[in-house]
């Protein structure tokens, strides 16, 4: 276990790029969660919380797979959040 807890590469989409920019490096605990991650980016900035906020609707991929909050990241992961699709 490493004591300085893991890399994680946060990348942005859509909306939440416009408000934040396209991503951010974070170092998180081990073995923290999509959704620690997203409770930890919203305690970072009123800009972070008015758009991860947990009222919001938003979908998550890790590694490029489409996941839930309950998805376990490793060191190194990214985690991208970006609004649902709509379409016509």
């Amino acid at each position: 276990m490493n004591v300085d807890g893991m890399k994680v590469r946060v990348r942005y989409f859509a909306s939440i790029r416009e408000a934040l920019g396209p991503g951010e490096e974070l170092t998180v605990p081990d073995g923290c969660t999509a959704s620690v991650v997203r409770e930890l980016l919203i305690a970072r900035s009123p800009a972070h919380a008015a758009v991860l906020g947990t009222g919001r609707a938003l979908r998550c991929a890790v590694d490029q797979t489409l996941s839930d909050g309950s998805t376990a990241l490793r060191d190194g992961a990214e985690l991208a959040f970006f609004p649902p699709v709509t379409g016509g």
